[in-house]
């Protein structure tokens, strides 16, 4: 089945980075478009970053732009997120995803939570 499992979040101060990574299994992640998502208290979940399949493509949203990279490396089957220049309102659970566009599933990992605070 899949599986997606995030790891790498943390505690870190305002202006520090963090590196994510989301090990998958389960089906070809070669094949299949990859996400971040976060989720702050009290808000509704938002799309961070996108990466092709092949990694050839990426696209970020506004708030993250010039900050977050997201990076694959399908010979290992695990998506990365490098967050630098981190701010206060980047605190969040964060989560890997993936959907199926033949079935309309939609697979999330279980999160890994950032605290940017001094």
């Amino acid at each position: 089945q899949v599986q997606l499992v995030e790891s790498g979040g943390g505690l870190v101060q305002p202006g520090g980075s963090l590196r994510l990574s989301c090990a998958a299994s389960g089906f070809i992640f070669s094949r299949i478009a990859m996400s971040w998502y976060r989720q702050a208290p009290g808000k509704a979940r938002e799309l961070v970053a996108t990466i092709s399949a092949a990694g050839s493509s990426t696209t970020y949203a506004d708030s993250v732009k010039g900050r977050f990279t997201i990076s694959r490396d399908n010979a290992k089957n695990t998506v990365y997120l490098q967050m630098n220049s981190l701010k206060p309102e980047d605190t969040a659970v964060y989560y890997c995803f993936r959907d199926d566009v033949f079935t309309g599933r939609l697979y999330w990992g279980q999160g890994t939570q950032v605290t940017v605070s001094s």
